[in-house]
């Protein structure tokens, strides 16, 4: 029996490692995957532009036009990958029970191969009216410094961004901020209590307070589409060799925010921590630093892309559910450039885990739906 065109563009996306440099320094990135995905849009009938984000780093835009003017609809996705540890074949992709495995494969080159070839069908079929964009953007895993640049150069009426949704429809999702809490102790010898000052013990007054932070952020009413927000620690590290008193000890967290939220809330929670302690103990000594942070993404109530979509899958036979995503993504870069936009993507399993899956039949499903949408945005 023939493979479907897009699960053998899917396998070919998942043998490449495109691991995001920014996660695991001197990782491949997404050079290798960028040349083969302009190439196939090319095939498919696409004008192509590279656009160079960071060396070696390009973002993909294909461009088919219509014959008639109208509306421009975007679809947009991420090559880039999280790190490898714990996988023992990352880059060959294995199917077995409806399912293909592989790093990247649900996040989110499955998305990508759905666009992709929902742009061929597209073509195929005589794409008549408007512009359909299709971005393979980088560094989505990181920072997304693709979604930045793709959204300085390129507009859109509306988006869908290709993440995994188990093929739901996308319409809010989480934001995050990343702080750094510093506390400060005082080197000395470890036979020298009296001297020395315990900068890991400080900072482990603050991850108390920390934890009941995020028990009462997580006991509050839920939003309806997002739940509730939360934090974790990340990282910590402390100290210099076992027979000295550590001098500072520095943690990396992460607040995952709601809609409303902005990063420097999270700031002003964990200063008031801070303070507190100070208050209690005039030794303690901390501060704490916004190191980078994305807001939380709605498309604006009443806007017909979650409907239209919505009306795509019904004549599939699909079931249509309009939800909130618990991760960020590019769609709150495109949503604060002025591009409603939803998410949507086929279901699997293992995100950022050793064994990740994409559902095979969810990706030919994605892909369909999409080309469906590109024949019938007005």
């Amino acid at each position: 029996m023939a493979v479907d065109p897009c699960i053998s563009f899917l396998r070919e996306l998942v043998s490449i490692d495109s691991v995001n440099p920014s996660l695991v320094p001197g990782a491949a990135g997404e050079g290798q995957v960028a040349a083969v995905i302009a190439d196939r849009m090319r095939r498919c009938g696409m004008d192509v532009e590279l656009q160079e984000v960071e060396p070696g780093r390009p973002n993909v835009i294909g461009v088919l036009s219509g014959r008639e003017p109208g509306p421009t609809l975007m679809f947009c996705g991420h090559m880039d990958t999280v790190g490898v540890d714990g996988m023992p074949a990352p880059f060959t992709p294995e199917e077995r029970d409806g399912r293909l495995y592989g790093r990247g494969a649900q996040d989110m080159k499955a998305g990508v191969a759905a666009m992709i070839d929902a742009a061929r069908l597209a073509a195929e079929r005589g794409f008549s009216r408007g512009q359909l964009i299709v971005a393979a953007v980088i560094d989505e895993e990181y920072a997304s410094i693709g979604a930045d640049a793709l959204v300085s150069r390129w507009k859109a009426d509306r988006a869908v961004v290709t993440e995994p949704t188990d093929l739901r429809i996308g319409v809010a999702h989480k934001g995050f901020a990343w702080l750094e809490v510093e506390t400060r102790g005082r080197a000395a010898h470890g036979s020298r209590p009296r001297d020395g000052r315990d900068a890991i013990m400080r900072m482990g007054r603050v991850l108390h307070r920390l934890e009941a932070l995020d028990r009462e952020l997580q006991s509050r009413p839920p939003h309806p589409l997002m739940g509730t927000a939360s934090l974790h620690a990340s990282i910590i590290d402390g100290g210099r060799e076992l027979s000295s008193y550590p001098d500072r000890c520095l943690l990396q967290m992460e607040r995952r925010t709601l809609a409303g939220e902005a990063g420097n809330d999270a700031a002003r929670e964990v200063g008031a921590i801070l303070d507190a302690l100070a208050g209690e103990d005039p030794e303690f000594s901390a501060e704490a630093r916004l190191t980078f942070a994305r807001p939380a993404y709605e498309i604006p109530s009443g806007h017909e892309l979650p409907d239209t979509l919505g009306a795509q899958l019904s004549a599939l036979g699909l079931p249509v559910h309009k939800v909130g995503m618990s991760f960020w993504t590019d769609a709150a870069v495109l949503g604060a450039a002025g591009i409603p936009t939803v998410l949507f993507g086929p279901g699997g399993a293992g995100l950022h885990g050793p064994e990740e899956y994409v559902t095979v039949a969810d990706v030919e499903a994605c892909r369909n739906v999409l080309a469906l949408l590109a024949a019938n945005t007005k």
